[in-house]
């Protein structure tokens, strides 16, 4: 359902209502809505923007083997964005 929401097929658009759908089931370990969940903290979608909370969630995903969660949380370490910049 927080697809329908963020795009909003069959929905309103709700941006916030899509991030709490999400979060909740991050919260549940679900590493998809982490990494997706990560991705709205990153962009302020839906939520404020915070990077160290994207990186939180973006670890959280990657450690469940996401691809993409793994490439976010790399980039975030080599932009210094929400972690210590990697030299």
């Amino acid at each position: 359902r927080a697809a329908r929401h963020s795009v909003g097929q069959g929905v309103p658009q709700n941006l916030k209502e899509a991030a709490r759908l999400l979060h909740l089931a991050a919260e549940r370990g679900l590493a998809r809505a982490q990494a997706a969940f990560g991705a709205c903290c990153s962009s302020g979608q839906g939520v404020l923007q915070d990077h160290e909370e994207a990186a939180r969630w973006y670890r959280l995903a990657a450690e469940q083997g996401r691809a993409d969660a793994q490439f976010a949380l790399g980039d975030c370490y080599y932009t210094g964005t929400g972690v210590p910049q990697d030299d």
